[in-house]
């Protein structure tokens, strides 16, 4: 079974868009997660700056080269402590989910944010008020990615408020739309108290929410001074073994986007992830 594999665009770093797409192709990528802030850094994608001319011209680019934008990448924080900055946030996001389509992209993908401005780890975020008005923000985001027939994807992540299989599984309850799906990262909900365990929680994650993942990302981590440290796909204690088994079964052809890979890591990477899932 082929593995369809893509890669975060900005992490090609200090490429042009053309170039992105020429190293993409050339490793045998077939897609990107884009987020346009961080690929097109001399280019203005501020909130009022998107278009279908500038979407279409994005996407011609990495057409040319058979790479599909796989996810529009624009991470917010959709429960900042500021009203106002919230307010910019969250129409940023559906400004995004307006033009996905002249991107040839059907997702716009976000995590779910942090009580605290400067985002940082904080207790604060497991608690039920941060969880509702998460659910209130993508409510709004769901309304506006149904008139356009598009996809929120929420990713969740261990110092967010959704930061574990089953608050992921209830905001998926409490916002019921197909228009809301999962972008799932398996080292997101990876703690010092679970990594021993890791085949359990994918399990619980793909029981609870299989059927509404849409994107996979890959990445790999580490148990560093107590902490857990991301590192390169392949040199660390992700289970891969355990995921494809999984993945291979109920998610075939689902996109795989590789995260935090960089040069001079890719190629091992990319070898590494391919190898694991043809023995899975």
């Amino acid at each position: 079974m082929v593995v369809n594999l893509g890669i975060r665009a900005h992490d090609f770093e200090n490429l042009s868009i053309e170039e992105i797409a020429n190293e993409a192709a050339a490793k045998g990528l077939t897609s990107v997660q884009l987020a346009l802030s961080k690929t097109l850094k001399n280019t203005n994608t501020g909130l009022g700056s998107l278009s279908p001319g500038f979407a279409h011209t994005i996407r011609s680019v990495f057409h040319k080269r058979d790479i599909q934008i796989a996810v529009l990448g624009c991470y917010i924080n959709m429960i900042h402590p500021d009203q106002t900055e919230r307010r910019k946030e969250l129409e940023r996001f559906k400004e995004h989910l307006r033009f996905a389509r002249d991107f040839g992209c059907s997702i716009v993908g976000t995590e779910t944010g942090n009580v605290q401005a400067e985002i940082s780890y904080t207790e604060e975020n497991f608690k039920e008020r941060p969880f509702h008005e998460v659910a209130e923000s993508v409510k709004e985001l769901v309304y506006e990615a149904e008139r356009f027939g598009v996809i929120v994807g929420i990713e969740g992540g261990i110092n967010h408020p959704i930061h574990t299989p089953g608050r992921m599984k209830r905001l998926l309850d409490a916002v019921p739309s197909n228009n809301l799906q999962v972008i799932y990262d398996p080292a997101n909900f990876i703690s010092l108290d679970n990594y021993q365990n890791q085949e359990a929680v994918m399990k619980e994650a793909f029981e609870l929410f299989g059927d509404r993942m849409v994107i996979l990302h890959a990445k790999d981590f580490i148990i560093e001074n107590q902490q857990v440290k991301i590192v390169p796909v392949g040199h660390g204690m992700l289970n891969y073994d355990a995921l494809f088994k999984l993945l291979k079964n109920k998610k075939p052809y689902m996109t795989m986007l590789m995260e935090s890979t960089k040069e001079p890591f890719i190629d091992g990477s990319i070898a590494y992830l391919r190898e694991k899932y043809e023995k899975a």
